[in-house]
């Protein structure tokens, strides 16, 4: 009996420690360097959840040093890989926080901004089957001012000039979508409020590409409200600045019609 006995404490014993060794970390002992390569190694294989759990892992083990913050920028990149947006604006919240005079941090701003332009993709799509107050491109103003700040703070940096072309991008999104709202209002008779939305456009977004189509709705929307000296002005910008654009035709005409 007690032989038995000896017998099942031995094979508890062997049991608990056979487990032990199956859950045992294998990269328990890898140094900062191991643990980034193997994180990095995932990433440029487009395993990014993997990476991510890397490069955690090689933080939380090693905090400090160059591979941590190599880490914690590249962590970024996988969020953003990803489509994990708000993850990725964090990320680079977090980094450009701890290292504001890291010589990468640049990258940081940048990846913010590419992270939160690639979600305004198609927010004019439909535009025109919903009330325009239901559309809000705050999304849009965002990226716009993430760019922004990555061109103020590094005008130098390699990054700027990508940044100031998705700018002028987001800048012509935002311009049209105030557009697509004038016209909006236009079609159902709120002239007034047309009106002002396209002056906000030509106030807020010079140099947009749908400056003239505002133009067009501002005089069609003072010829409704009956002030024909503000739209004989806005009419003779658009003669002045766009005069090939096809808004004059429709312009004329309806100025012509009975």
């Amino acid at each position: 009996m007690r032989l038995i006995k000896h017998l099942s404490i031995i094979s508890l014993l062997a049991l608990l420690f056979g487990c032990s060794a199956i859950n045992e970390d294998p990269q328990a002992d890898w140094s900062a360097e191991q643990l980034y390569q193997e994180a990095k190694e995932a990433l440029d294989s487009g395993d990014y959840e993997r990476a991510i759990s890397g490069y955690t892992k090689l933080e939380s083990r090693y905090p400090y040093g160059r591979y941590a913050q190599q880490a914690q920028l590249e962590t970024i990149y996988a969020h953003y890989r990803a489509d994990q947006v708000s993850s990725a604006v964090a990320a680079s919240d977090r980094f450009i926080k701890m290292h504001p005079r890291h010589p990468s941090v640049d990258y940081a701003y940048y990846l913010r901004g590419l992270a939160t332009y690639d979600q305004t993709r198609g927010f004019l799509t439909g535009f025109f089957d919903m009330d325009p107050a239901k559309r809000d491109p705050a999304g849009v103003r965002e990226s716009f001012n993430h760019f922004k700040e990555l061109v103020t703070r590094f005008p130098n940096s390699r990054y700027t000039p990508d940044a100031m072309k998705r700018m002028t991008s987001l800048r012509n999104t935002l311009a049209q979508h105030e557009v697509h709202a004038a016209e909006y209002y236009l079609k159902r008779g709120t002239y007034l409020a047309a009106a002002n939305r396209a002056k906000y456009v030509l106030e807020n977004y010079q140099k947009a590409e749908a400056i003239p189509n505002a133009l067009v709705v501002m005089v069609k929307a003072y010829r409704k409200l009956e002030l024909n000296d503000l739209a004989a002005d806005a009419l003779r910008v658009l003669q002045l600045n766009h005069p090939s654009h096809p808004g004059l035709t429709e312009l004329q005409q309806e100025r012509s019609a009975p």
